[in-house]
């Protein structure tokens, strides 16, 4: 429930805040999926703090380097990824986390740190990527405004939390009452297993890359998913033969989104039709130019 989850997140904030974790400092996550890693996210934006997502399948060196780079005190995790993480370097499991005071709630400014992704370092060194919860938030409230979800609706979480798309299917969710399913770790890289969570599950809501989308398109469950109603798409160029495709098999609305992860997630939208001649990358979302 809502107040389970609250709960369990306060509990990591305090344990943070009494090791000196506060505003702009950034908390790396090493995890696969699970709702543990819902519970460490939330924790660390009660403690005010930023969250660094690592992949747990990274080289011991690479993960070695993201922690210092981001001079992190302590580190979230899962007991099985423990012996990855750096020798000396503090890391807590969620099972096992020191005992510690409540705090004074904390009051996050727009300019305020909310996350930070580093990019994959093929042309150099890896570069962190800051993104503020203003900008943050301006997302997540036009996405609301745009396409609103409630209590009745049901998100679906498959994206790796090491790209930005995961941070809107997190939290607009949970900033809105409606339920957040979490696949299992790698599931979105099977469209049978996604086809059948979908229906078991009744999702209503959720995000595509245009490849997987094609996949997906293909796998004969797809007319059986008829709690979707709103399907996304970013990260590649969306195909027109697609969006036709995928309308003439499942009424649910298809969009477009575009943006840099410098950015926020997304900055523009277009909202598909079966008559595009193309699919653009659309018109700028609220509060930009």
């Amino acid at each position: 429930s809502y107040a389970e989850l609250d709960q369990r997140a306060q509990t990591v904030a305090r344990a943070l805040r009494a090791a000196g974790v506060g505003t702009d400092s950034i908390v790396p996550v090493c995890m696969e999926r699970s709702v543990e890693m819902v519970v460490a996210l939330l924790g660390i934006v009660h403690a005010g703090a930023a969250w660094l997502p690592l992949d747990p399948e990274l080289p011991a060196a690479r993960l070695a380097f993201l922690i210092e780079d981001a001079d992190a005190r302590v580190t979230l995790t899962q007991a099985q990824w423990l012996s990855r993480l750096p020798v000396g370097h503090q890391a807590w499991t969620l099972d096992a986390l020191p005992q510690a005071p409540a705090f004074e709630p904390i009051n996050v400014e727009a300019h305020d740190l909310a996350y930070v992704l580093y990019t994959s370092g093929s042309t150099g060194q890896p570069k962190g990527v800051m993104n503020e919860h203003g900008a943050l938030m301006n997302r997540l409230h036009w996405m609301q405004d745009a396409f609103p979800i409630g209590p009745n609706d049901r998100v679906l979480q498959k994206t790796p939390y090491s790209f930005d798309v995961s941070v809107w299917e997190f939290f607009w969710p949970l900033i809105t009452g409606a339920t957040l399913v979490v696949a299992r770790p790698d599931g979105h890289r099977d469209p049978a297993y996604l086809g059948q969570l979908i229906q078991q599950e009744r999702v209503t809501t959720l995000h595509f890359v245009p490849s997987m989308l094609r996949a997906f398109v293909e796998e004969p469950s797809l007319v059986n998913c008829q709690s979707l109603r709103q399907v996304f798409a970013s990260g590649e160029a969306l195909p027109v033969d697609l969006v036709r495709r995928f309308m003439g098999q499942h009424p649910a609305a298809l969009v477009n989104l575009y943006g840099p992860t410098e950015a926020a997630i997304d900055v523009s939208v277009w909202r598909c039709s079966a008559d595009d001649a193309i699919v653009p990358i659309g018109k700028p979302i609220a509060n930009l130019r």
